[in-house]
């Protein structure tokens, strides 16, 4: 069993989400691990400690004395150095911020400050509170602080909106802490950034300029990115895809200005980037406010061009980073794709051609070569775009090798 000998504490803080823990305890115990779970006062109100024990087979701990009266002490320090592996699933916004400042009002926060092993956090809440400056920076420093968050997944949420904000599925947790304990993986600990499917360049309130651009193949590279062990962040335009992995976060954008927003907001921390997006190259000089009115045979549009996400990251990139870009080209592709291969200062370059069937947008094939630096290139037939991005994750595992 993999988790066989594995000591793993649970902590269950207060959120909706609290009886996802009762399934990711079964599956720990399930694959051989030794469970001690702790419930916060908030956990109480959703989960009883009952289930957990029976589950866990193990007592369960939510306050420093067995009961008010009985003066029998939960060493608080023992429990914390008892594990090999600190789960805080779900973590509530509350429990996070304090987990940052070192607040430790209560048994489980007393708890996680004496711990010495690796701590593993699992964010739930609604989508306002986790998009919340405050939740981010919380986030950042918990990150920072050498703790392994596992990004929320989207859908819907408790307060009955839609948005990222869903405590990652238990066995997305479960593949996570084996990925821990076994460390054979290249990109483990390593921050990567990929950009993903089209932009929208806004007219007007209901109209835009933009592409065919699923997302699809931006969402394969970063899925593959994740199973090698890498923390993905995937800035991604509008789609319509399911994006769930515990180390994909995402980064919702729309227009190019955005994206390149939160491309430099994450940059600099990355190892590899890899710029798979469909940016549209131009924008209306002017966004009309109101709809605009069919009015004659014409209607003249002026543009102006976007910034340069890929020649912008290629300026400001340093030594030990990686950059891989995207061409898409319909004539003298590989002339071309060479030619921005070296404008824009990248490490590897993905070409596509339209001319090739099954090959593009929208498809769930591709069909691609790679062009580097020193003009050599490889050429690969018509296969699936997960086939393809394990191919193109394996060329930028070898660039980082060099770095």
């Amino acid at each position: 069993m993999m988790l066989e000998k594995k000591k793993i504490l649970v902590a269950v803080t207060g959120s909706i989400a609290a009886y996802k823990a009762a399934y990711l305890v079964r599956l720990l115990v399930q694959c051989g691990a030794e469970v001690k779970v702790m419930l916060s006062p908030g956990a109480l109100q959703f989960v009883t400690p009952l289930t957990f024990s029976t589950l866990s087979k193990n007592p369960v701990f939510s306050d420093f004395t067995e009961n008010k009266d009985s003066g029998v002490w939960n060493h608080h320090v023992e429990l914390a150095l008892w594990a090999d592996l600190m789960v805080v699933a779900p973590a509530s916004a509350n429990t996070l911020s304090k987990m940052a400042h070192g607040q430790s009002d209560n048994f489980l926060l007393a708890t996680y400050m004496s711990a010495r092993c690796p701590v593993m956090i699992a964010p739930a809440m609604d989508h306002d509170m986790f998009m919340h400056g405050g939740t981010r920076d919380n986030l950042r420093k918990l990150r920072d602080f050498g703790h392994h968050i596992l990004a929320p997944g989207e859908g819907e949420l408790a307060s009955g909106l839609l948005g990222q904000g869903r405590m990652a599925e238990p066995q997305e947790i479960i593949d996570a802490i084996i990925a821990h304990f076994h460390p054979a993986l290249p990109l483990k600990g390593q921050q990567v950034l990929v950009t993903a499917g089209p932009t929208y360049e806004k007219l007007d309130p209901v109209r835009f300029i933009g592409n065919y651009s699923s997302g699809k193949m931006g969402l394969a590279l970063a899925t593959a990115l994740a199973q090698k062990g890498a923390h993905v962040h995937l800035v991604i335009g509008p789609n319509h895809l399911k994006i769930q992995h515990p180390q994909i976060e995402v980064h919702a954008v729309e227009s190019a200005n955005e994206m390149l927003g939160a491309c430099l907001a994450v940059f600099d921390q990355c190892q590899l980037t890899v710029l798979s997006a469909a940016v549209a190259d131009y924008r209306p000089a002017q966004q009309a406010t109101e709809k605009i009115k069919k009015q004659g045979d014409h209607l003249v549009l002026e543009l102006v061009k976007n910034p340069d996400i890929a020649a912008t990251l290629g300026q400001r990139k340093k030594k030990h980073q990686k950059l891989v870009g995207f061409a898409l080209e319909t004539t003298n592709e590989k002339e071309h794709a060479a030619d921005k291969l070296h404008r824009k200062n990248l490490d590897l370059i993905v070409l596509n051609s339209l001319r090739n069937e099954g090959a593009g947008f929208g498809t769930e094939t591709n069909q691609i070569s790679l062009i580097w630096p020193d003009n050599i290139s490889q050429d690969f037939g018509l296969m699936s775009k997960q086939k393809v991005a394990e191919i193109i994750v394996d060329a930028a595992i070898d660039l980082l090798k060099t770095s």
